[in-house]
């Protein structure tokens, strides 16, 4: 089994760390030294070391950072069972992100919050650098529901966040709420690893004005401006942010095109790959923001733009500089939430909208200019001088009607119903090319391009779903100390059928500071349109006939809050994955084709530490196992990771933050030829300037990557085992950042 090792540079870096804790505990070994109740020795001790203004740190110290005491208390969570439970208590094992962990840690973008999780780790995709969210060692963009409100924002078109997805901003998060394990019996379809919910902000998470810019590596510039205030009897909140970047430039040594030139090399035919060449990552996002509350209202407008956004490496693993994409959601939702409807009832009533409009803005070149390939054995050839052009629109939108309700009328019961019901449908599919698609033959450009939207040629048919869905939970306290959640749902599709669901959660508290559950989840990913119904395309064919993948996961969790300062946790799981949704190779059709012919198990073991080490110094860190056997080619897989966070108050109003991220080696399909990739470590470090008293000034300088460690991800291969990116995709190296926020 790999072990984690870490270089001189690290090395000597937690030494400093470690050291630099030493005076910490001597200053505060007293704990009563530095009590506000103390006016007595403990004032003059402050004098004595210059550090009076702590006297006022002490009284605010939480709302600066959720570091400290917050740090290792009992956080709410909401997104396992639609209520507010204590984390310890919620029938999963759920993580909770706040707004201030973001703010301590520099986290610019989702992806970099979500590397805090236990076993979670972002990899990438080739085509514009996607995130892949991994969890449990279930590595998919699919498997993981991501919700903003607790409203779905996975697409019909793909089953997750989207074909090009530009990231996400967290000046408008409140804090990210997160189950690891199976989620269906609550949120539905595609809560199969796990489940994200992004909490946006409110008027009171906000309640002022402020404004701000941070610049980066990278070309990096970000603004935003955030404002809360009360309207008579309307809450108000808004955020506004905009970002923009050149991306890192990832050198990429050989692509696709290279291995095509080699093999094309003994025809004399010439090498058309940019390779070696940078691979182009710009974009440019918008996100907006409005939350309006009243009474048992509340209305919530968002906007994400995601514009200019470069492929960099096209869908064929090729470097493509040139083509463009666009992409627009508007989210909105109308909640009526009334906790005291009537004797024993809180009732919640949500309509919500979600529209997502994508597109090419610059011709999409599937294949350099010149490309040629063989027709048969012989030395026929099919060329295309201005290459494959294939740009694409796709369009959808989701509306949804949910109501639920809690009945509080039992004794030692409390009931949670509800029913919902959700259309989707895909609207204004475009398809531009340069290929006949009867013949397949080029058609020059000077023609113009084909336009087969709307016709029996164009990739994707613009089709809809109807979904409907009730469910029934019951959280029984049918002993002193022992609580059991059970739940059923049943969600009905119109495309391809049913599914039923059922969760079950026994909670042990022995004592107070000690829990212990038990949890079983069954939970469904919905194939998504792409696999049902892709046409029309030379590489991949989707299938009407799959069905959902399933997935059983039976799991251990214990938690213990050994005294105010540290909390430990143990999670132990293991998971039966049931037809696994895969793109096979058909030799009758010459293409991939969707199946469902696929089963996994895993195990896993997550350990988590949470250290209130004294008033000025706290640590997080968590440990993750996973193992996966592919059961169909018997091969089982092995990963780990490591998340170390330690922040730090050095003096009054500046806080340091570090943050190590060790990633094990990780195995290659046993098809691949190539070596497995090696283990990395990399640490951040954000040292921060915020006056507590005032709140006015906010200022931060950060450093990613600090040793420079190659951090690289791997790169996918065929069926056949040929890797297009035969030398995977390099991440940043050391970058920077400066931040500066104003709040009047």
């Amino acid at each position: 089994m790999p072990v984690l090792k870490l270089n001189p540079a690290h090395f000597s870096l937690l030494l400093i760390m470690l050291f630099l804790l030493l005076p910490s505990q001597a200053l505060y070994a007293d704990e009563n030294a530095l009590s506000v109740s103390d006016t007595g020795g403990a004032i003059e001790q402050l004098k004595q070391l210059d550090l009076a203004d702590l006297l006022e740190v002490d009284v605010t110290l939480d709302d600066v950072f959720d570091i400290f005491d917050a740090l290792v208390q009992q956080q709410n969570v909401q997104v396992a069972t639609g209520s507010k439970q204590s984390i310890a208590r919620a029938p999963a094992v759920t993580s909770v992100i706040s707004a201030q962990d973001i703010e301590a840690t520099g986290a610019r973008d989702i992806d970099e919050v979500l590397e805090m999780i236990p076993g979670f780790h972002v990899s990438r995709h080739s085509t514009a650098y996607n995130p892949i969210y991994s969890l449990r060692g279930i590595k998919t963009d699919f498997q993981v529901l991501m919700m903003v409100n607790d409203i779905p924002i996975d697409t019909l078109y793909t089953g997750g966040r989207n074909a090009v997805w530009g990231g996400m901003s967290v000046k408008q998060i409140a804090r990210v709420e997160v189950i690891r394990g199976p989620g269906s019996a609550v949120h539905g379809a595609d809560a199969f690893a796990g489940a994200i919910n992004i909490i946006t902000k409110n008027k009171n998470d906000i309640d002022g004005t402020r404004i701000g810019s941070r610049l980066g590596s990278y070309n990096m510039r970000d603004v935003w401006l955030e404002h809360g205030q009360k309207l008579g009897a309307l809450d108000m909140g808004l955020v506004l942010e905009y970002q923009t970047t050149d991306g890192h430039d990832p050198l990429i040594r050989r692509d696709g095109q290279s291995t095509l030139d080699q093999e094309l090399a003994h025809y004399a035919i010439p090498a058309l790959s940019f390779a070696p060449a940078t691979a182009n990552l710009q974009r440019k996002n918008l996100d907006m923001n409005l939350d309006l509350g009243w009474k048992y209202w509340k209305l919530r407008l968002g906007y994400q733009g995601h514009y200019d956004t470069a492929l960099g490496i096209n869908y064929n693993n090729i470097l493509d500089p040139k083509s463009r994409f666009e992409d627009q959601r508007y989210r909105a939702d109308l909640t009526y939430h009334n906790p005291l409807i009537a004797d024993n009832w809180d009732v919640t009533t949500r309509l919500s909208y979600l529209d997502m409009q994508s597109k090419a803005t610059e011709n999409q070149i599937q294949t350099r200019p010149g490309f040629t390939v063989p027709v048969t054995t012989g030395q026929d050839f099919l060329n295309y001088p201005e290459g494959i052009i294939f740009n694409s629109g796709i369009n959808e939108r989701q509306m949804r009607l949910d109501v639920s309700a809690f009945y509080f009328g039992f004794e030692q019961h409390s009931l949670r119903m509800g029913a919902g019901y959700s259309y989707g449908q895909l609207y204004e599919i475009t398809h531009e090319t340069n290929i006949d698609p009867v013949t397949g033959m080029p058609v020059p450009l000077a023609a113009g391009l084909l336009n087969l939207s709307d016709t029996p040629y164009v990739f994707l048919p613009e089709e809809k779903r109807k979904s409907w869905y009730v469910f029934l939970q019951d959280h029984w306290k049918f002993y002193e100390n022992w609580e059991l959640t059970t739940g059923l749902r049943y969600d009905h599709y119109s495309d391809f059928g049913g599914t039923l669901n059922p969760r079950f959660a026994l909670v042990w508290q022995p004592i107070p500071k000690l829990t212990a559950k038990l949890l079983y989840g069954h939970a469904f990913r919905a194939p998504s349109f792409v696999e049902l119904y892709n046409q029309n395309n030379l590489i991949v064919q989707g299938n009407p006939n799959v069905k959902a993948e399933t997935i059983d996961t039976t799991e251990l969790a214990l938690n213990y809050y050994v005294n105010d300062r540290l909390h430990l946790g143990v999670n132990i799981y293991t998971f039966n994955w049931q037809d696994a949704l895969q793109f096979q190779f058909s030799p009758d059709l010459h293409k991939y084709i969707v199946q469902n012919n696929e089963r996994r198990k895993g195990q896993g073991l997550e350990l988590e530490a949470r250290w209130k080490v004294g008033k000025r110094l706290s640590l997080l860190a968590n440990y993750a196992l996973q193992r996966i056997t592919t059961k169909h080619i018997n091969v089982t897989s092995t990963s780990q990771d490591a998340y170390l966070r330690a922040d730090w108050l050095l003096m009054p109003k500046w806080y340091l933050n570090a943050q190590l991220n060790w990633v094990g080696s990780r195995e290659r399909n046993p098809v691949d030829a190539r070596e497995d990739l090696g283990a990395y470590t990399q640490i951040d470090l954000t040292l921060r300037y915020k006056d507590i008293r005032y709140n006015h000034w906010n200022l931060a300088f950060g450093i990613r990557n600090i040793f420079d460690e190659p951090v690289i991800e791997p790169s996918t291969i065929s069926e056949f085992g040929e890797a297009r990116l035969p030398d995977d995709l390099p991440m940043p190296g050391r970058n920077y950042f400066i931040e500066l926020s104003y709040r009047f």
